[in-house]
């Protein structure tokens, strides 16, 4: 946090990045982590809901990891846990039991998953998810949503978050590509729509081709947007329907929404579902899951492979959180998730700074600009982004970290003593932006 009341410096983060970038393009190994309001940091530790970077600043943090760390950083239980396995062996070439015992977890929580397979990142179960789907029905076109972000592959980075110049008319929007270099035929076996919108979507199945209708269950890759009254049930009959499969993304919101994800929140078990981020508190584990006789393909001639697949350490880490992922947990967190929202809200209306706050506990997003809760991606893309930027890095300065494209993610860490703070550096951060403009 500040210290009397002057700004943190990040200077030597700024000197480490630039000089690596001699070694590691751009200086980091994800896109997702450069363009950061005041530049990309360096971390030498996490502890709790605290990050602490090699200028020697402390900073409150609700980046989570991008929404992986659910309990927050350095969990003494999964710590240990993966200590004790990794005496044991990191990694077999084969079965290990604590992979077994972190299948039935799972099972047993998420609504859908009949079966499961495990991965290592929520692009590749994406990928999965898709190809169990047009081997299962013998289609090829992937229903996908403007806004939606399913990993960063080519033959789904498409319209994840367009300009809307490019993006054509709402009702029928243009395929967008994601990345200079991505095969421009690789979004041939997709078919775009806006989201939230059931009519546009019962449309499109009635063509009858479509393997797989593919969505986040409550958006929260551009926004933290609830699908609307009868939304998803209505999807699920559709599909139903017309014989096609409904793929449910938790990466976001499976173990943020609830134990169970989004899936039991709003009580609509999907055909298939992908996880991944909170599901082992920020170990490299993934998971599709759902129906047994899609899954079983998999044994029966689609290929799925991997040899970091159910690397036992990670396997260590997911029982361990899952075992602290309890009824208590999501009661206490959630007071403390909503408590900071109706802060951030009633500071942003006492600024003068008109704005929304939307979401879930755990997971919200504050967007500036707007005049009622977004319900798509093209009521996010209209709000006031640079202005936000500014906010965002005001409350950097302060000591809190928060995602520029408005994202909030809460941990268990995030205790009444943390939220008061975070409070008070975003009431500052707030005169200082309504000051500038």
């Amino acid at each position: 946090m500040t210290t009397n009341g002057t700004a943190l410096s990040f200077t030597e983060s700024a000197r480490q990045i630039a000089e690596n970038a001699r070694y590691i393009a751009g200086g980091a190994n994800s896109n997702f982590r450069l363009g950061m309001a005041g530049g990309p940091l360096v971390f030498e530790r996490g502890e709790g809901a605290y990050l602490h970077d090699v200028d020697g600043n402390k900073l409150i943090d609700y980046y989570c990891a991008m929404g992986a760390t659910v309990l927050g950083h350095s969990p003494a239980p999964v710590l240990e846990a993966v200590r004790k396995q990794t005496a044991n062996g990191i990694l077999y070439a084969g079965q290990a039991p604590i992979e077994y015992e972190a299948a039935k977890l799972i099972c047993e929580r998420i609504p859908c998953a009949e079966r499961l397979r495990f991965a290592s990142s929520g692009s590749e179960v994406a990928q999965a998810a898709m190809r169990l789907a047009r081997a299962f029905t013998g289609r090829r076109i992937i229903v996908k949503f403007e806004g939606h972000y399913h990993g960063w592959f080519d033959n789904i980075l498409w319209s994840t978050a367009p300009g809307l110049n490019a993006a054509g008319p709402e009702d029928a929007p243009t395929p967008v590509i994601g990345s200079k270099g991505q095969d421009p035929a690789a979004g041939e076996g997709l078919s775009i729509l806006g989201w939230n919108d059931l009519a546009a979507l019962e449309a499109r199945l009635a063509k009858g081709d479509v393997a797989a209708v593919l969505m986040e269950p409550a958006m929260c890759n551009q926004g933290a947007i609830a699908p609307a009254p009868g939304y998803l049930q209505g999807a699920l009959a559709a599909c139903r329907k017309h014989g096609t499969l409904l793929i449910f993304d938790e990466v976001i919101t499976g173990f943020r929404l609830g134990r169970g994800g989004a899936q039991e929140r709003f009580g609509v078990t999907p055909d298939l579902c992908i996880m991944a981020k909170a599901i082992a508190n920020g170990f490299p584990v993934a998971a599709v899951a759902g129906r047994a006789d899609v899954l079983d393909l998999f044994a029966d001639g689609v290929l799925h492979g991997g040899t970091f697949n159910a690397q036992p350490t990670a396997m260590a880490a997911l029982v361990a959180t899952q075992t602290m992922l309890t009824p208590e947990h999501y009661e206490r967190s959630s007071a403390h998730g909503l408590r900071l929202q109706d802060g951030i809200r009633t500071i942003l209306a006492e600024e003068g700074i008109k704005g929304q706050v939307a979401g879930f506990p755990l997971m919200f997003h504050v967007a500036f600009g707007l005049d009622a809760p977004a319900r798509n991606y093209r009521d996010v893309a209209r709000a006031d982004k640079a202005t936000y930027v500014r906010f965002a890095h005001a409350l950097l300065k302060r000591g809190v970290r928060a995602l520029e494209r408005g994202a909030w993610f809460v941990s268990s860490e995030h205790d009444a003593g943390v939220v008061d703070a975070t409070l008070e550096a975003v009431r500052d951060a707030a005169r200082e932006v309504k000051a500038a403009t």
